[in-house]
């Protein structure tokens, strides 16, 4: 629709910003009408189609919303919305998304009878339950704009002449029809209304029963507790005491006091040795002494940085049944519904390229996040598309009319996990655990079309390309007939824009597969697709009639699902990963405004669909409101079993992590993560204080007003109304749903000791309908210019300028007061992909050794934190901007045992009793100090040796080649791209294929040199010690052990190197052992033994230390 004059609403949401929102209607024909202030006008406050629809739904059953309501949140769902800078916000009614059959009625797409209009080739409106809704009892069916025309025009309806009546909806018809509005723009209903306009709900209740069950429409016995069913199900929470929903369980005394003791013995013995060393040089080789030094006051420093953290390790436990309790359960006074008092969640997925990143796999974790074990009007979905790619919109318009069948599947048999690709996959009975005797038929049928699902998804990328070549084809002949009725002979062949065509016909709005101007990957239009509506409040439940599954006692809603594509133009900075987030915060803003935020990577699925009321108990806990984001560990799938280049990084998300989680909380790790939406909006945590003495009764105590939303200006004194613009940007709506979303994310008030919470049952009033100004609205807070001159990416959101934007976003929150909570469930919550491949893996780590050294060299240094952040969270965080520099000893420390193999020497002048009693301790600690952080954190010694290996291998490699990069950026501003080649291809048949993958990059130059010269060192000082005529052995072993502790660390470089063990060519063999015997025989040709008495000699003085 389009309207020069927008509503109250869109005047407030975009006035601000100086855009105009502009709306258009297309036809089945492809083609777009715009409508002016004339055609859309209509009498009284409700002026336009899109006016101000701000409808509350009463909480009784016979009061549903308007017929112009529904079609309003109809024509949302069915409209695919683009606009951005410099270009109106406009919403092209889309005839079909997808080829498919749609059925679903949240489905984008879904259409009702026709319209009985001549001339009219529009649909009727359907409700939640996909039925006609019928505006007039002689059930004369029309479209939503026929509809708002005949009002305007005449008020009659078109088939009877009359004027508009509700109808009574006979129980036998097949249509509904619903309350309208009146003439004074007021609606009329069955329920009665006072004189002050106000519902009279006990008129509604007050209807006496004939039998002996007394007032109300549903029978509670007196007590509240008679007959077998306990009054209904409806329970008194007054009657059960107060819990906690979470613990804190501290470490057994038995291993953290063993553990602390082992840390503070270890320093100790660290400071004399290092003390020792440095009051006694190696006179004979100063040069070989300085450089040990100094590597091992570093490697001390590191030591402390990365192990006093971990001195406070907790778990923690949550009580979901308690949650259910809480929030869930019906009462018979102020909860007769049953309705879930739990805050909203918002998903957020992102992706870029449907290449590197297959839509089948995005589609899949779409699909677990809908059928997720949480109430479903309170969940909402956004995927962000930075691509623009008509491939992952079609893929997920494929996926949303899948979970129609899927999601309703997996509430009905307790379904886990709830990515259908991984739970088709499973090795073992499916039946286990399953109680209905349907099963076995029901999962054969969503198999089979689960099958079919996979088969559409393979083949939209030919299903595009042969749509856009015919559709292309068909422009050509239409421009090649214009031209030949003109009577002229076109002498050179015609060209046009080779377009990407949708489904229904027209041009899609975002990347093409041949890029144009306005439709290249980093130009094109903001694009927003509500997919899936907002559900109904209450429960839907399915037919057994309808399909071949029966769902008659299971509710079939789907959460909300949005496509979004922020606007990209060249010549803007668009900040990758980051702004993508940032831009799924207001638009999610702006439509849902779910108090909390989990995003996922789109190769990330829910493994545990329980996962997401277990982080909210900590978050509607006492003491929840000052945490900031709820980080859950990452688990891999697809990894070889052995787990050669420490992909599961156990040893970081058991231990580091669990360890923080007793001082201020975990780091940000990019994905799995829960955030508080206002601790995003760059707020301090909310203190007591802002609960004025006004706002308290005379004695004192908490009055009823006090739990009520407050003002963004409440929480940052510096922060002044005229203000809100800079930091947040022009939209309005984004600005009011500040409040409201901190309001709804705090704890409820249900006890004494919760001093800053919300009454109970706060948010069990239905979502107000989405209607098209709201729409418009979120696709101008995704255009690229609306982020100019605020303080998105600098404190608001994601945090710009690293390439871990996740460490530095987590860190601000750490450094303004807010703490963090480490969620490690019984059964993993999330699940992705790593890669396995040695390159990629060295790649993966560069990327973030990058991050780290850009940390350290900007305003992020922990060194420069704020007093709020705790000094164990400090020395955590600095450790993460420090351990890139590592690799400048690591790497020398590595050359030491050879150079001290080639020159005689060693890093001590003799190996004497302190030498070797201090390193005999000190390894002691450290093997006591593996096998206790092995038992906390239940980590296998398998896992904590894989890291050590990786340890050494990546700060050789990747971690060097991260410094060179930063330094080179920060001090001469030049960039460095390392790049790989692939070497070998091997077949697919082995599932861990990749693992044998060579692909040669400029990191494996290091670690190949190090290993070489240990190696050769190895050997010449062996030649060496046999032939003297006095050898030292003692050297020799203490500089070839040390040699061996450097290679046992680099096997699995070189296992990597190698390939495929049955693969590896002999010769490689033949050469390595033919190279080691020539430069062996070349130095015994320069360095001879004197004769046969220095031999003699040799012979009798060969002794070990």
């Amino acid at each position: 629709m389009a309207s020069s004059q927008p509503s109250k609403k869109a005047l407030k949401g975009t006035g601000s910003s100086g855009q105009s929102v502009k709306f258009a209607r297309r036809t089945s024909s492809g083609r777009y009408v715009s409508l002016s202030k004339d055609d859309v006008d209509m009498s009284g406050e409700s002026s336009g189609d899109y006016t101000n629809y701000t409808v509350h739904i009463p909480t009784n059953p016979d009061d549903e919303a308007s017929v112009a309501t529904k079609a309003e949140e109809q024509y949302v769902s069915n409209s695919l919305f683009t606009g951005g800078f410099n270009s109106v916000t406009r919403a092209h009614l889309m005839d079909k998304v997808i080829d498919s059959e749609v059925s679903h009625p949240q489905m984008a797409g879904s259409k009702g009878s026709s319209c009985a209009m001549p001339a009219c080739d529009g649909n009727v409106v359907k409700d939640e339950r996909g039925v006609d809704i019928i505006p007039c009892e002689c059930r004369f069916k029309i479209c939503r704009d026929c509809f708002l025309d005949a009002q305007k025009d005449t008020g009659l309806c078109p088939g009877c002449k009359e004027a508009y009546k509700p109808n009574d909806g006979d129980d036998d018809s097949s249509t509904v029809a619903l309350s309208l509005p009146g003439p004074d723009g007021q609606r009329t209903s069955l329920v009665k209304r006072n004189q002050k306009g106000e519902i009279e709900h006990n008129k509604w209740l007050g209807n006496e029963t004939l039998g002996s069950y007394g007032v109300g429409n549903a029978y509670w016995p007196p007590n509240g507790g008679g007959g077998k069913g306990g009054g209904g199900g409806f329970e008194d929470p007054v009657d059960k005491p107060w819990r906690p929903l979470t613990r804190r369980l501290p470490m057994p005394t038995s291993i953290i006091s063993p553990y602390r003791l082992l840390i503070l013995v270890r320093f100790i013995v660290l400071c004399f040795y290092l003390t020792w060393r440095v009051t006694h040089p190696n006179d004979e080789a100063m040069w070989l002494w300085f450089m040990s030094i100094v590597c091992e006051l570093w490697f001390a420093f590191s030591w402390i940085l990365d192990q006093v953290p971990k001195l406070c390790p907790v778990n923690r436990s949550a009580d979901l049944q308690l949650l259910r309790d809480k929030f869930e359960t019906p009462d018979k006074v102020k909860n007769p519904e049953g309705r879930s008092d739990l805050p909203g969640v918002d998903f957020f997925v992102s992706t870029a390229d449907p290449d590197k990143e297959p839509p089948l796999v995005t589609a899949n974790t779409i699909l677990s996040i809908l059928a997720v074990e949480y109430p479903v009007e309170k969940l909402a979905c956004y995927i962000s598309d930075d691509g623009g790619a008509l491939l992952t919109f079609e893929a997920m318009a494929e996926a949303c009319s899948f979970a129609n069948l899927w999601a309703p599947f997996c509430r009905k048999h307790d379904i886990e996990p709830r990515n259908p690709d991984t739970y088709f996959s499973l090795k073992g009975d499916p039946t286990k655990n399953k109680k209905r005797i349907d099963f076995i038929k029901d999962r054969r049928r969503v198999k089979r079309e689960y099958d079919e699902f996979k088969v559409r998804i393979n083949n939209l990328p030919d299903s595009i390309r042969r749509r856009s070549d015919a559709f292309n084809a068909r422009e050509e002949m239409k421009i090649l007939k214009a031209i030949r009725e003109r009577g002229v002979d076109p002498t050179e062949p015609i060209k046009i824009k080779r377009a990407t065509w949708m489904a229904d016909g027209t041009h899609w709005p975002g990347t093409w597969a041949n890029p144009s101007r306005d439709h290249a990957k980093g130009d094109h239009a903001g694009i927003l697709q509500v997919m899936l509506k907002h559900p109904s409040p209450d429960p839907l439940h399915g037919s057994g009639e309808e399909g071949l599954i029966d769902y008659s006692d299971v509710d079939i809603r789907l959460p909300m699902f949005v496509y979004m594509s922020r606007e990209k133009r060249s010549g803007y900075d668009h900040n990758k990963k980051a702004g993508a987030m940032n831009a799924l915060v207001r638009s999610s803003a702006v439509l849902s405004n779910g108090p909390f935020i989990l995003n996922l990577d789109c190769d990330h699925y829910i493994y545990n669909c329980m996962a997401v009321r277990e982080g909210i108990c900590y978050m509607m806990d006492r003491g929840g409101e000052d945490i900031c984001y709820i980080q859950f560990p990452q688990r891999f799938e697809g990894i070889d079993p052995s787990d050669r280049y420490a992909n599961h990084n156990t040893v970081f998300f058991d231990g580091n992590m669990r360890a923080l989680d007793g001082v201020q909380g975990p780091f940000y790790v990019g994905t799995g993560c829960m955030f508080r939406r206002f601790a995003l909006y760059g707020f301090d945590p909310p203190k007591l204080n802002l609960l004025t003495r006004e706002k308290k009764g005379s004695n004192g105590t908490e009055s009823g007003t006090e739990k009520q939303a407050l003002k963004a200006t409440d929480f940052d004194q510096d922060l002044d109304v005229n203000e809100l613009p800079r930091r947040f940007g022009n939209s309005t709506l984004l600005s009011n749903s500040i409040p409201v979303a901190e309001f709804q994310g705090r704890p409820i008030a249900d006890h004494p000791a919760v001093k800053y919470g919300r009454p109970p049952g706060a948010l069990r009033n239905a979502r107000e309908p989405l209607d098209a100004s709201t729409v418009a609205e979120a696709v101008s807070v995704i255009s690229c210019w609306y982020e100019d001159k605020t303080e998105w990416g600098d404190r608001v959101g994601w945090i710009y300028g690293s390439v871990t934007e996740d460490v530095v976003t987590g860190y601000r929150m750490h450094n303004r007061g807010w703490r963090s909570i480490y969620c490690l469930t019984k059964r993993d919550a999330f699940r992705g992909s790593a890669p396995i491949n040695l390159t990629d893996r060295l790649h993966q780590v560069l990327r973030w050794a990058t991050g780290s050294v850009e940390i350290f060299f900007s305003r992020n240094n922990a060194f420069l934190a704020s007093k709020r952040l705790k000094w164990l969270q400090r020395l955590a965080y600095i450790n993460v901007g420090v351990y890139p520099f590592t690799s400048l000893f690591l790497i020398v420390y590595c050359f030491l045992p050879a150079l001290s193999l080639l020159s005689g020497h060693f890093i001590v002048k003799n190996l004497n009793a302190a030498f070797l009693i201090y390193l005999l301790l000190m390894t002691l600690c450290l093997i006591g100090l593996a096998v206790l952080e092995v038992r906390w954190s239940e980590v296998s010694l398998e896992d904590w040796w894989r890291n050590e290996q990786f340890w050494l291998i990546s700060g050789t490699s990747a971690h060097l080649a991260a410094v060179v990069q930063g330094l080179l950026k920060v001090m001469a501003g030049i960039e460095i791209s390392f790049t790989l080649t692939s070497k070998a291809v091997e077949d697919s048949d082995d599932v861990y294929a990749e693992l044998y993958l060579v692909k040669w990059t400029s990191l494996m130059i290091p670690p190949i040199v190090i290993a070489m010269i240990n190696v050769l060192a190895m050997v010449v000082a062996f030649s060496r010690t046999i032939y003297s005529i006095a050898p030292q052995w003692g050297k020799f072993v203490g500089g070839a052990f040390f040699s061996f502790w450097v290679l046992a660390h680099l096997y699995p470089f070189f296992k990597g190197l190698m390939g495929r063990r049955g693969k590896t060519p002999t010769i490689v063999y033949v050469w390595s052992g033919l190279i080691a015997i020539t430069l062996s025989l070349l130095w015994v040709a320069i360095n001879p033994s004197s004769g046969p008495a220095d031999a003699t000699a040799a012979g009798t003085n060969f002794k070990f230390p």
